[in-house]
């Protein structure tokens, strides 16, 4: 009898390890079964009822990279102010904040080297008008017959570097904006804004002795337009092009939205962190943006057909996320998406979908 026993209990635990080691690809179910991906529904169950789909649509889509960025100086509306020649401030004419125009004095310095330059000028000057006398004399006497070929043309040629030595003298002191023709010997230096902006460093002070190597005194900037520059991560770059537009917040004044537009994008990727530095222009006439301040940046591509699926339609599992789609009338498939933005409702797909695809749009959670 124990014998028989023994024998039933056996052939029940056979049964039962053959019912758990069925097919490994399909999962039964009431319902519905699955073979690999492929999910068969029955058509006469309640499931079925649930189950609704979708055909897959495109819409225009203008891909948004969210980035920060920070307020910098446009290079050629910035300039630092410091003197050429070391000497000893005597005269300052500007203030913090104050607005000057290209070529307007800023202060006066009193120099040994610049009057040294001076009087390097005013020699080269006196020689070309005393070469030039020569010249003229030695001319009138060639014409006279008393003075020969050979000393008219050592007399030309002494008038052409005493000219040459003259320009020279005159450029040099041009270069720092000095009115040559109306300049006295002695006279302290001027130095003058290179361009038309705002004063928003000042450090002068009457009396304060500057050496030619010292550091800027003064900058003066023209802040109506500033650079802003991002960095953009290397997989986004196909959606920023020279001109995008794109919309800047600031968190100083929050609901504020100021517009600008992509100016250059740098031809090298930085290898630590795999991004390019981006460069906008960005109107700043309210004088709203100050440098060096934190912004978030929203760049826009240009609008482009993409697809769109109902947001409730996507699944998720522990890798991917995924949709399931239609074969035929009872037939799906799980089909692998990804997923680029979700907004009012709406998933826009990169990539596993096209259009005119058929989906499960809701009740696809109850095949997972």
């Amino acid at each position: 009898m124990a014998k028989k026993n023994l024998f039933c209990n056996l052939c029940l635990l056979t049964l039962i390890l053959t019912g758990c080691n069925g097919h490994p690809e399909e999962e039964q179910g009431a319902a519905y079964k699955f073979v690999g991906n492929t999910v068969y529904v029955d058509p006469g169950s309640v499931l079925k009822e649930k189950l609704k789909t979708v055909t897959v649509e495109e819409e225009l889509y203008s891909k948004e990279i969210i980035t920060a960025g920070t307020i910098q100086p446009i290079p050629t509306q910035y300039a630092y102010i410091a003197p050429p020649f070391a000497g000893r401030v005597s005269k300052s004419y500007i203030s913090l904040g104050q607005a000057v125009r290209g070529n307007t004095p800023l202060f006066e310095v009193i120099s040994s080297d610049f009057i040294e330059a001076q009087k390097e000028f005013f020699q080269a000057q006196s020689e070309r008008e005393l070469a030039l006398k020569d010249m003229r004399r030695k001319e009138d006497l060639f014409r006279n017959g008393v003075s020969s070929q050979r000393e008219m043309e050592e007399a030309v040629n002494l008038l052409s570097i005493a000219e040459k030595e003259y320009e020279n003298a005159r450029a040099a002191l041009q270069i720092y904006h000095v009115d040559v023709d109306q300049m006295v010997l002695g006279q302290p230096m001027v130095i003058r804004s290179p361009i038309s902006g705002t004063v928003i460093e000042n450090n002068l002070v009457t009396g304060l002795y500057l050496k030619d190597d010292a550091e800027p005194v003064a900058i003066v900037a023209d802040l109506s337009q500033v650079w802003i520059t991002a960095q953009v991560k290397e997989k986004d770059l196909r959606f920023i092009h020279v001109r995008s537009e794109m919309d800047i917040h600031v968190p100083a004044y929050p609901g504020k939205e100021i517009k600008g537009k992509v100016f250059h994008m740098d031809e090298a990727i930085d290898e630590e962190t795999r991004s390019v530095k981006v460069l906008s222009v960005c109107d700043n006439q309210e004088n709203l943006l100050k440098l060096g301040m934190y912004v978030t940046i929203h760049f826009t591509d240009e609008p482009r057909d993409q697809v769109v699926i109902p947001e409730k339609s996507l699944l998720q599992d522990e890798k991917t996320t995924y949709v399931f789609v239609a074969q035929s009338a009872d037939v799906y498939v799980k089909t692998p998406v990804e997923l680029d933005v979700t907004k009012d409702g709406k998933a826009f797909i990169t990539s596993g979908l096209k259009k005119g695809d058929v989906i499960i749009s809701e009740g696809g959670y109850y095949l997972k």
